[in-house]
């Protein structure tokens, strides 16, 4: 590959400690910093003498510095420094990592160690200096912040105080001090902690917002801070202020709750060293004390509706593992024993019904996608069988004992259940005489009683596959109700649960289960409730449901796309409170762009099936690439961009990952056509793609990356990314360049990159930091010719960093002989890259310039092609590298003027019109 070193690996057996650190410095050089500390490591234990492995773990020093690691930094130096207490290096190396970790006055003490041992080093001075004025800056704010933090809290704590600017004024500067690590230790030392409590106990709200703000401060990343102050403020408290009426207040509980969660969540992985388990074991005491007050709070009478959603969002973001990886699932079985029933509390409850509990339309949601997320997070049989009989205990409990109002309950929680962990509703739904019910009481006089019971049924027809039942009772049923019903609400439902039904076949145009034309007329009806602003938008989201199952079919999606007003009307759904409806929004614009995945049978399977009179599936011929190119544009021009940026900002449950998948499919079928990009990019796209590019299903993140390449490459990056943003783009344009990522999107992302290292020095060290060099390096060796050119123009751009001509530099590489050799083959873009990037690096390194003549035998054909090219830019480029060369040494020019280089350079310089 580009790059390794030369030095062939030697058999582990006969290797010395001298040639592994040989090696390591090779590959230091080289900036292969991880497998030089690999290298360093390997020798340290195969070395015995003291000053050998003194200089073994500066090195190692070295590589921890360069990979930003600084405590392992410090360890090193100082175990160099305990051999040798005059190692200037290893002293100077502790210092910078003493300075990284904020502990300026050991760092000074170094530096000044450095600066006797070697009074004339300038490095030394220059680093001594700039540290000293930054301690000094650090001395004076301290004692400033002594005063400021108790004038502060006197103005804040006075009842005689009237002067409410004044009171707003201490407020702020408190909150901004605890960002600044000073501020908030000194805040902590100053018995900050009683004095918030008392803001947080006056129960007026801008007192609790500026406590609980301030609180967020002295919480961030410190876990023993945040140990001390839930110690004192105590869980309680704290998830009574989250269950407040007011709703911002009650928003910043829960902001500083998670700031909580993550310290103590890091503290119990940081610690996890074997011999520290009791430090972790307090880690997860505090965050189960801090759960179990949550999980208190769903089921609390007083407790306000937002309260609850809130315990809900954060149980659901700190309870599940983040990733497989990680082995222990312990919270989410202790959350299922303590706290599974007090979730179906929240999500069985029917609105309207006596004491039922305060909910928000999007409390049930929450519930679900929890409970959803505990069972996925559940291993092994046993764990599962568990929470199913949890649940089925639940349902049976409300089912058996408690009349009519009992049996509603147990309805709801089973399509609660169904929503989320739909195994666990099927088994539910399964239990004797719960089926039945659901089916009479969708006959109910009551309106409530029926909504519970259709909207049930509509739940349990999502799985239509295996719900043979349903499909056979539940279709004359829900058609009885759509026809007969007086009430809109009921057969908007009704509606939905026969459009469930009726879409298993998908988007295969010959399975049709509804007679034709009934699609369209269903389709219709949907499209005017969801236009109808008398109706409430609870039920108007039904509407949508409907329209996400009925625009598998093309005609209904090219009706759709010309009711502009209903466009409009499912857009501003999606910007509501109610963040239910994200799901069906999203499916229904999926469905409009065609941005699922389209499966292309194989020839010869569909020949067979023809023969053995099976079904084939059929495409719709208002799905060809025109018809949805069109489609596109009208939803353009219906403002669909500004909808999918305010659905993305929502930090709410219902914005699952596979919701996020759905946004990101239609983000990317949006920016296809290049006339679009820069009309996306003005109305939030590019800033809405970030979050979907980060995080979300592997599928989504690749999406939402290519679609940020595809802005990248065609606009320009600083307009279409202003400010800091152009900086997070670089991580999911990396992303593409993964050798699990389609040649397409490798490519698209080379060009992207190739864009941005083309801007300035600090976006080619973001590219650098996000480990991309390698890979780049990699893809110009690729078969293809479109992703070889690619890699060698990002290349090209990114050899203006120092720290790229280095590895040009570096003994034992390749990489020099590749652009040598790719400044004489055909492509003429890719000589260009190529001779462009030497023209480059032999401007700036005559080093470069002695070791060309080395690395091929052609190299003066080449030079000599160059020169006769018929392109200009190509001979422009050759002339630059030879007058470099000749600059650069004797021999090299000797060598020049001996060949026909000389006789060429002579006409050129004749040609008038080449200047």
């Amino acid at each position: 590959g580009v790059g390794r070193p030369r030095s062939q690996p030697v058999p582990v057996s006969q290797v010395t400690a001298e040639q592994l650190r040989a090696q390591g410095n090779a590959l230091f050089q080289a900036g292969q910093h991880d497998a030089a500390l690999a290298a360093y490591t390997q020798a340290l234990r195969l070395c015995a003498g003291a000053a050998e492995r003194a200089v073994l773990h500066r090195n190692r020093a070295a590589c921890h510095l360069k990979l930003e690691d600084y405590a392992k930094a410090e360890a090193d130096a100082s175990k160099a420094i305990e051999a040798d207490g005059r190692d200037v290096k290893a002293l100077f190396r502790r210092s910078q990592a003493l300075q990284k970790l904020g502990r300026l006055d050991q760092a000074v003490s170094d530096l000044q160690r450095c600066v006797s041992l070697e009074p004339r080093n300038k490095a030394f001075q220059e680093a001594l200096r700039a540290l000293g004025s930054s301690m000094h800056e650090k001395m004076k704010t301290m004692s400033c912040t002594d005063s400021k933090v108790n004038q502060m809290f006197q103005i804040l704590l006075d009842p005689g105080e009237k002067d409410a600017d004044k009171k707003q004024k201490a407020a702020q500067n408190l909150i901004v001090l605890a960002r600044e690590e000073a501020g908030a230790e000194k805040i902590f030392q100053s018995d900050g902690v009683r004095l918030l409590t008392q803001l947080l106990d006056t129960a007026k709200a801008d007192m609790m917002l500026a406590a609980l703000r301030t609180l967020v401060g002295l919480c961030s990343g410190h876990r023993s801070r945040t140990t001390a102050i839930l110690a004192e403020l105590g869980a309680p408290r704290l998830s009574a202020v989250l269950g407040v009426e007011h709703e911002q207040v009650s928003l910043a509980a829960c902001n500083l709750l998670q700031v909580m969660f993550d310290s103590l969540k890091e503290g119990m992985q940081k610690d996890f060293r074997g011999k520290e388990d009791a430090v972790v074991l307090d880690s997860s005491k505090d965050m189960k004390l801090l759960i179990k007050d949550l999980l208190e709070l769903l089921t609390l009478e007083g407790a306000s509706a937002h309260g609850r959603d809130n315990a809900l969002n954060l149980l659901i973001k700190v309870v599940p593992r983040k990733s497989p990886k990680e082995m222990n699932n312990n919270l989410s079985l202790w959350v299922i024993d303590q706290g599974l029933k007090k979730i179906l509390e929240v999500g069985s409850t029917v609105c309207g019904a006596q004491d039922s509990l305060s909910v928000t339309e999007n409390s049930r949601m929450s519930a679900s996608v929890l409970l959803s997320k505990l069972y996925s997070d559940l291993k092994c049989d046993a764990e599962r069988e568990n929470f199913h009989h949890l649940c089925e205990d639940y349902v049976k409990n409300w089912f058996e004992g408690h009349e009519l109002a009992g049996k509603l309950r147990a309805i709801q929680a089973v399509s609660c259940l169904l929503q989320g962990p739909s195994e666990a509703g099927h088994r539910v739904l399964e239990l004797e005489g719960i089926m039945d019910s659901v089916l009479s009481l969708c006959a109910s006089v009551s309106e409530t009683h029926q909504l519970v019971a259709v909207e049930a049924l509509i739940h349990a027809a999502d799985k239509a596959k295996r719900a043979s039942f349903i499909t056979a009772n539940g279709v004359s049923l829900l058609k009885e109700i759509y026809k007969h019903s007086e009430r809109d609400s009921i057969r908007i439902r009704a509606l939905v649960g026969l459009c469930k039904l009726g879409s298993a076949g998908g988007t295969d145009f010959s399975m049709k289960q509804f007679a034709e034309g009934s699609t369209m007329k269903l389709a219709k009806q949907c499209r005017k409730w969801l236009c109808n602003e008398m109706i409430d938008a609870g039920t108007r989201r039904w509407a949508v449901e409907g329209l996400a199952y009925l625009t598998f079919d093309a005609d209904v999606k090219e009706e759709f796309v010309e009711d502009k007003a209903a466009m409009q009307a499912m857009f501003q759904l999606a910007k509501s409170e109610d963040r239910s409806v994200l799901y069906a929004v999203a499916s229904t614009l999926v469905n409009c762009t065609n941005s699922y995945d389209h499966e292309e049978p194989d020839p010869q399977m569909l020949e067979l099936a023809k023969y053995a009179k099976q079904h084939i599936p059929e495409q719709h011929p208002k799905d060809k690439p025109d018809f949805v190119k069109r489609r596109v544009r009208k939803l353009l021009a219906a403002g669909v961009v500004s909808a999918l940026a305010c659905m993305v900002k929502s930090e709410n449950p219902a914005l699952t990952n596979s919701c996020r998948e759905l946004i990101s499919r239609v983000f990317l079928a949006l920016v296809q056509e290049v006339e679009e990009r820069g009309g996306v990019v003005a109305q939030g796209g590019g800033k809405a793609l970030i979050p979907l590019s980060l995080e979300g299903t592997e599928v989504g993140q690749t999406k939402a990356a290519q679609a940020l390449a595809k802005i990248t490459i065609t606009s320009n990056p600083e307009m279409a990314f202003p400010g800091e943003r152009i900086y997070e783009v670089v991580r999911p344009l990396v992303s593409l360049l993964h050798l699990q990522r389609t040649g397409l999107e490798n490519f698209e992302g080379l060009m992207a990159l190739t864009n941005l290292a083309g801007i300035s020095e600090r976006l080619r060290q973001k590219i650098l930091k996000e480990k991309a060099v390698p890979m780049i390096e990699g893809y110009m060796f690729e078969e293809h010719e479109l992703i070889r050119l690619a890699a060698t123009e990002c290349m090209c751009n990114m050899a203006m960093s120092t720290e790229v001509q280095e590895l040009f530099l570096a003994e034992g590489s390749d990489r020099l002989k590749l652009m040598v050799l790719y400044s004489g083959e055909e492509d003429e873009k890719l000589r260009r890259a190529a001779s462009g990037t030497l023209a480059m690096l032999t401007a700036l390194h005559p080093a470069i310039c002695k070791r060309i003549p080395q690395v091929t035998a052609h190299w003066l054909e080449i030079l000599q092609a160059l020169l006769l090219s018929p392109s200009v830019e190509l001979q422009h480029r050759g002339a630059v590298v030879v007058m470099n060369m000749m600059a650069a040494a004797r021999e090299v020019a000797e060598q020049l003027v001996a060949s026909e280089v000389t006789e060429i350079l002579s006409v050129l310089a004749e040609e008038q019109d080449k200047p």
